[in-house]
Protein backbone atom coordinates (compact mmCIF):
# COMPACT_ATOMS: atom_id res chain seq x y z
CA UNK A 1 0.00 0.00 0.00
CA UNK A 2 2.94 2.22 0.94
CA UNK A 3 4.04 1.82 -3.00
CA UNK A 4 0.26 3.13 -3.77
CA UNK A 5 0.30 5.85 -1.27
CA UNK A 6 3.73 7.26 -3.41
CA UNK A 7 2.02 7.39 -6.41
CA UNK A 8 -0.80 10.11 -5.47
CA UNK A 9 0.02 13.19 -7.96
CA UNK A 10 0.88 13.28 -11.13
CA UNK A 11 2.73 15.84 -13.56
CA UNK A 12 1.57 16.04 -17.36
CA UNK A 13 3.29 18.46 -19.63
CA UNK A 14 2.00 19.98 -22.47
CA UNK A 15 3.49 22.25 -24.72
CA UNK A 16 6.54 23.20 -22.41
CA UNK A 17 4.31 23.65 -19.70
CA UNK A 18 3.85 21.13 -16.87
CA UNK A 19 0.48 20.83 -14.35
CA UNK A 20 0.36 19.35 -11.33
CA UNK A 21 -2.46 17.88 -10.37
CA UNK A 22 -3.32 16.87 -6.72
CA UNK A 23 -0.10 17.94 -5.49
CA UNK A 24 -0.79 20.56 -2.91
CA UNK A 25 1.81 19.37 -0.26
CA UNK A 26 4.26 17.60 -2.45
CA UNK A 27 7.35 18.65 -0.97
CA UNK A 28 10.05 17.06 -2.98
CA UNK A 29 11.65 19.35 -5.80
CA UNK A 30 13.84 16.86 -7.55
CA UNK A 31 11.14 14.52 -9.50
CA UNK A 32 10.45 14.46 -12.67
CA UNK A 33 7.31 12.41 -14.10
CA UNK A 34 8.43 9.67 -16.78
CA UNK A 35 6.34 8.74 -19.79
CA UNK A 36 5.18 5.76 -20.79
CA UNK A 37 2.61 4.03 -22.49
CA UNK A 38 0.11 6.97 -24.02
CA UNK A 39 -3.48 6.57 -22.49
CA UNK A 40 -5.42 5.87 -25.61
CA UNK A 41 -2.81 2.89 -26.13
CA UNK A 42 -3.42 1.19 -22.59
CA UNK A 43 -7.31 2.28 -23.37
CA UNK A 44 -7.40 0.25 -26.71
CA UNK A 45 -5.64 -2.64 -25.92
CA UNK A 46 -8.36 -3.49 -23.38
CA UNK A 47 -11.24 -1.94 -25.45
CA UNK A 48 -12.53 0.61 -23.40
CA UNK A 49 -12.13 4.25 -21.64
CA UNK A 50 -11.54 4.53 -17.96
CA UNK A 51 -14.02 6.12 -15.86
CA UNK A 52 -14.89 6.68 -11.57
CA UNK A 53 -17.66 5.99 -10.54
CA UNK A 54 -18.13 7.96 -7.06
CA UNK A 55 -20.16 5.45 -5.32
CA UNK A 56 -21.84 8.19 -2.37
CA UNK A 57 -24.00 7.48 0.44
CA UNK A 58 -24.81 6.85 3.61
CA UNK A 59 -23.92 3.87 6.07
CA UNK A 60 -26.83 0.66 5.39
CA UNK A 61 -27.93 2.80 1.99
CA UNK A 62 -26.15 0.04 -0.36
CA UNK A 63 -23.15 1.08 -1.83
CA UNK A 64 -21.13 -2.12 -1.10
CA UNK A 65 -23.88 -4.27 -1.97
CA UNK A 66 -24.26 -2.37 -5.20
CA UNK A 67 -20.55 -2.14 -6.04
CA UNK A 68 -20.08 -5.59 -5.81
CA UNK A 69 -23.21 -6.44 -7.88
CA UNK A 70 -21.83 -4.41 -10.27
CA UNK A 71 -18.88 -5.47 -10.18
CA UNK A 72 -20.03 -8.95 -11.14
CA UNK A 73 -22.55 -7.24 -13.91
CA UNK A 74 -19.04 -5.81 -15.23
CA UNK A 75 -16.44 -8.67 -15.26
CA UNK A 76 -19.42 -12.13 -14.83
CA UNK A 77 -22.09 -10.91 -17.21
CA UNK A 78 -20.89 -9.47 -20.07
CA UNK A 79 -20.13 -11.24 -23.81
CA UNK A 80 -16.43 -10.17 -22.42
CA UNK A 81 -15.03 -9.31 -19.14
CA UNK A 82 -14.30 -5.41 -18.26
CA UNK A 83 -11.32 -4.30 -16.56
CA UNK A 84 -13.25 -3.38 -13.00
CA UNK A 85 -11.24 -2.25 -10.02
CA UNK A 86 -13.67 -1.68 -6.77
CA UNK A 87 -12.02 0.44 -4.11
CA UNK A 88 -14.15 -0.09 -0.84
CA UNK A 89 -14.07 2.43 1.86
CA UNK A 90 -13.70 -0.13 4.73
CA UNK A 91 -11.49 -2.35 3.28
CA UNK A 92 -9.29 0.70 2.66
CA UNK A 93 -8.90 1.13 5.72
CA UNK A 94 -7.41 -2.13 6.24
CA UNK A 95 -4.13 -1.24 4.56
CA UNK A 96 -4.21 2.26 2.65
CA UNK A 97 -6.10 4.52 4.76
CA UNK A 98 -5.63 2.71 8.21
CA UNK A 99 -4.02 5.12 9.67
CA UNK A 100 -7.00 7.42 9.56
CA UNK A 101 -10.13 8.21 11.64
CA UNK A 102 -13.43 9.82 11.29
CA UNK A 103 -12.61 12.90 12.15
CA UNK A 104 -13.67 15.94 9.65
CA UNK A 105 -9.69 16.07 8.56
CA UNK A 106 -8.91 12.42 8.14
CA UNK A 107 -12.40 11.79 6.21
CA UNK A 108 -10.98 14.74 4.32
CA UNK A 109 -7.35 13.10 3.71
CA UNK A 110 -9.36 9.31 2.93
CA UNK A 111 -11.16 10.94 -0.09
CA UNK A 112 -8.20 13.07 -1.26
CA UNK A 113 -6.14 9.08 -1.33
CA UNK A 114 -9.07 7.46 -2.67
CA UNK A 115 -9.69 10.42 -5.11
CA UNK A 116 -5.86 9.57 -6.49
CA UNK A 117 -5.86 6.15 -6.81
CA UNK A 118 -9.44 5.81 -9.12
CA UNK A 119 -7.94 8.74 -11.27
CA UNK A 120 -4.46 5.82 -11.50
CA UNK A 121 -6.25 3.01 -12.18
CA UNK A 122 -8.91 5.16 -14.37
CA UNK A 123 -5.98 6.54 -16.67
CA UNK A 124 -4.90 2.47 -16.87
CA UNK A 125 -8.68 2.10 -18.24
CA UNK A 126 -9.81 0.90 -15.24
CA UNK A 127 -13.94 1.04 -14.71
CA UNK A 128 -13.42 1.96 -11.14
CA UNK A 129 -16.20 1.47 -8.39
CA UNK A 130 -15.13 3.80 -5.31
CA UNK A 131 -17.68 3.15 -2.60
CA UNK A 132 -17.18 5.38 0.66
CA UNK A 133 -19.55 7.83 2.66
CA UNK A 134 -17.30 10.80 1.66
CA UNK A 135 -20.29 13.20 3.70
CA UNK A 136 -18.53 16.54 2.25
CA UNK A 137 -19.95 17.65 -0.70
CA UNK A 138 -16.58 19.65 -0.70
CA UNK A 139 -14.17 16.32 -0.59
CA UNK A 140 -16.33 14.79 -3.47
CA UNK A 141 -15.29 18.15 -5.69
CA UNK A 142 -12.26 17.66 -5.09
CA UNK A 143 -12.32 14.00 -5.82
CA UNK A 144 -14.56 14.86 -9.47
CA UNK A 145 -11.84 18.23 -9.75
CA UNK A 146 -8.59 15.59 -10.10
CA UNK A 147 -10.49 14.22 -12.72
CA UNK A 148 -11.69 16.88 -14.45
CA UNK A 149 -8.28 17.77 -14.68
CA UNK A 150 -6.64 14.70 -15.67
CA UNK A 151 -9.69 14.93 -18.54
CA UNK A 152 -10.99 11.84 -17.22
CA UNK A 153 -14.73 10.96 -16.78
CA UNK A 154 -15.95 10.93 -13.58
CA UNK A 155 -19.68 9.86 -12.66
CA UNK A 156 -21.24 10.61 -8.93
CA UNK A 157 -23.65 8.13 -7.74
CA UNK A 158 -25.83 8.75 -5.07
CA UNK A 159 -27.05 5.49 -3.05
CA UNK A 160 -29.88 7.13 -1.75
CA UNK A 161 -32.05 5.77 0.85
CA UNK A 162 -33.92 7.22 3.70
CA UNK A 163 -32.36 7.72 7.25
CA UNK A 164 -35.40 5.76 9.13
CA UNK A 165 -34.78 2.85 6.47
CA UNK A 166 -31.05 2.61 6.59
CA UNK A 167 -31.46 2.43 10.41
CA UNK A 168 -33.73 -0.41 10.54
CA UNK A 169 -30.84 -2.10 7.92
CA UNK A 170 -28.39 -1.26 10.09
CA UNK A 171 -26.25 -4.14 8.65
CA UNK A 172 -23.15 -3.67 10.87
CA UNK A 173 -24.97 -2.33 14.19
CA UNK A 174 -23.27 1.33 13.77
CA UNK A 175 -26.73 3.42 14.35
CA UNK A 176 -27.94 1.42 17.43
CA UNK A 177 -24.45 2.30 19.52
CA UNK A 178 -24.43 5.89 17.52
CA UNK A 179 -28.17 6.49 19.37
CA UNK A 180 -26.51 4.50 22.37
CA UNK A 181 -24.06 7.32 22.12
CA UNK A 182 -21.43 5.00 21.94
CA UNK A 183 -20.04 6.08 18.76
CA UNK A 184 -19.86 9.87 18.85
CA UNK A 185 -19.91 11.92 15.23
CA UNK A 186 -21.28 9.02 12.96
CA UNK A 187 -22.31 10.19 9.75
CA UNK A 188 -26.35 11.06 9.70
CA UNK A 189 -26.78 10.85 13.32
CA UNK A 190 -24.61 13.89 14.91
CA UNK A 191 -22.49 14.23 12.19
CA UNK A 192 -23.71 15.71 8.81
CA UNK A 193 -23.97 14.72 5.24
CA UNK A 194 -24.26 16.85 2.31
CA UNK A 195 -26.53 14.86 -0.13
CA UNK A 196 -25.44 15.21 -3.47
CA UNK A 197 -27.04 18.48 -5.70
CA UNK A 198 -26.56 16.84 -9.14
CA UNK A 199 -25.13 13.43 -9.27
CA UNK A 200 -25.25 11.88 -12.85
CA UNK A 201 -26.76 8.56 -11.14
CA UNK A 202 -29.56 8.79 -8.08
CA UNK A 203 -30.64 5.57 -7.32
CA UNK A 204 -32.54 4.89 -4.53
CA UNK A 205 -32.72 1.41 -2.98
CA UNK A 206 -35.83 1.79 -0.80
CA UNK A 207 -37.02 1.72 -4.48
CA UNK A 208 -35.01 -0.51 -6.46
CA UNK A 209 -33.76 -3.17 -6.18
CA UNK A 210 -30.10 -4.04 -6.24
CA UNK A 211 -30.29 -5.38 -10.25
CA UNK A 212 -32.49 -2.84 -10.88
CA UNK A 213 -29.87 0.28 -9.54
CA UNK A 214 -26.74 -1.92 -11.13
CA UNK A 215 -28.95 -1.85 -14.64
CA UNK A 216 -29.34 1.87 -13.92
CA UNK A 217 -25.74 2.64 -13.49
CA UNK A 218 -25.04 0.65 -16.82
CA UNK A 219 -27.58 2.56 -18.42
CA UNK A 220 -25.14 5.69 -17.87
CA UNK A 221 -22.11 3.85 -18.83
CA UNK A 222 -23.39 3.37 -22.08
CA UNK A 223 -24.51 7.04 -22.53
CA UNK A 224 -20.96 8.44 -21.26
CA UNK A 225 -19.34 6.39 -24.46
CA UNK A 226 -16.78 4.30 -22.72
CA UNK A 227 -16.89 1.13 -25.12
CA UNK A 228 -14.83 1.14 -27.93
CA UNK A 229 -17.21 -0.88 -29.54
CA UNK A 230 -19.98 -2.68 -28.20
CA UNK A 231 -22.45 -1.78 -25.57
CA UNK A 232 -23.05 -3.80 -21.89
CA UNK A 233 -25.51 -6.14 -21.42
CA UNK A 234 -28.19 -5.83 -18.82
CA UNK A 235 -28.87 -8.15 -15.68
CA UNK A 236 -31.79 -10.41 -15.61
CA UNK A 237 -34.15 -9.24 -12.79
CA UNK A 238 -35.17 -12.88 -12.71
CA UNK A 239 -31.36 -14.41 -12.56
CA UNK A 240 -29.85 -12.15 -10.20
CA UNK A 241 -31.61 -10.08 -7.86
CA UNK A 242 -29.62 -9.49 -4.73
CA UNK A 243 -31.55 -7.85 -2.12
CA UNK A 244 -30.30 -4.26 0.00
CA UNK A 245 -29.39 -5.49 3.04
CA UNK A 246 -31.70 -5.90 5.86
Amino acid sequence: MAAVTLLLWLFVAAAGVVEVFGADEVKSSNIKYHEGLTREDKWKSIGHKGITLWMTGLSGSGKSTISVALEHALVTKQPRPYFVYRLDGDNLRFGLNRDLGFSPEDRKENVRRVAEVSRLFAEAGAIVIAGLISPYAADRAYAREVHANASLPFLEVFVDAPLSTVESRDPKGLYKKAREGKIKGFTGIDAPYDKPESPEVHVRTDLYSVTQSVNIILEKLDENGIHLQTTFRPLDENERDCKAPA
